[in-house]
């Protein structure tokens, strides 16, 4: 680990920090974030394509190189044979995502919000009786309880 630090520039554990994540309407956002994600080593400069990155399942779902085992029902539906849903894949990557997804994206990996439109997250709050939203931070002010 401390090549590893070294190297990077670093310190600390590699998997420090808490772990996140965000419940994903899937039938508008799982294809927009998997887009998200496999984009991302594109955004960071460190390949030009998706299809360089060799951690990404981006050679297995826009050209069904490799093995996996298990798909999204959202990634099934992009086609009824594997070579439609690969095309179907590769076709996503030629549009941008919008400003409005990445920031939604964004700030569920931020805060652990959901990523979905209001009607999702209000009936989250609704069916487990929270707030969702970004909350103030320190502790919460004690109510004065006049007598």
């Amino acid at each position: 680990m401390l090549l590893f630090n070294r190297t990077y520039k670093r310190s600390g554990t590699i998997w420090e920090g808490r772990h996140k994540s965000s419940l994903i309407q899937s039938e508008r956002y799982f294809l927009a974030c998997m887009r998200y994600i496999e984009l991302n080593p594109v955004a960071a400069n460190m390949v030009s394509k998706p299809e360089e990155y060799k951690w990404s399942s981006y050679l297995e779902n826009s050209w069904g190189k490799g093995n996996r085992l298990v798909y999204h029902n959202e990634y099934l539906r992009l086609g009824k044979d594997k070579s439609t849903r690969c095309y179907a894949y590769r076709e996503l990557f030629k549009q941008q995502l919008s400003e409005h997804d990445i920031h939604l994206i964004e700030k569920a990996e931020t805060y652990c919000q959901p990523v979905g439109d209001e009607r999702f997250r209000k009936t989250i709050e609704s069916e487990y009786g929270i707030k969702l939203g970004q909350m103030e931070r320190g502790r919460p002010k004690r109510k004065v309880v006049e007598i």
